[in-house]
């Protein structure tokens, strides 16, 4: 079992930052990425950035070049940090890893933290 608890988020006017956090408990015995994922009022849950446990990172093109994944291993805790935030960046953030062991594979999701840009 893996727990995930978010915090950071808040209310941030346009052009503000964030960062967000991802504290994980448990066994993290067979998890490779971390993931930010954000799910916006009405519309599908997206993926904003992705970052293995080699430090490969990957983002979406609609903040890449403004957000920035990062990752402590030692605290098992997963970082995002938001710089330019647009009034578009307003979601319910999640954090997301993926268990394998074995053939067993097993998602776990963050209870999620709001994250609103407005003026």
């Amino acid at each position: 079992q893996v727990q995930l608890v978010e915090s950071g988020g808040g209310l941030v006017q346009p052009g503000g930052t964030l960062r967000l956090s991802c504290a994980a408990s448990g066994s993290m015995f067979g998890i490779n990425a971390m993931k930010w994922y954000r799910q916006a009022p009405g519309k599908e849950r997206e993926l904003v950035a992705s970052i293995s446990s080699g430090g490969s990172i990957n983002y979406s093109d609609s903040v890449k070049g403004r957000f920035t994944i990062s990752r402590d291993n030692a605290k098992n805790t997963l970082y995002l940090q938001m710089n330019s935030l647009k009034p578009e960046d307003t979601a319910v953030y999640f954090c997301y890893v993926r268990q394998s062991v074995g053939i067993i594979n097993q998602d776990y999701w963050g209870q999620g933290t709001q994250v609103t840009v407005s003026s």
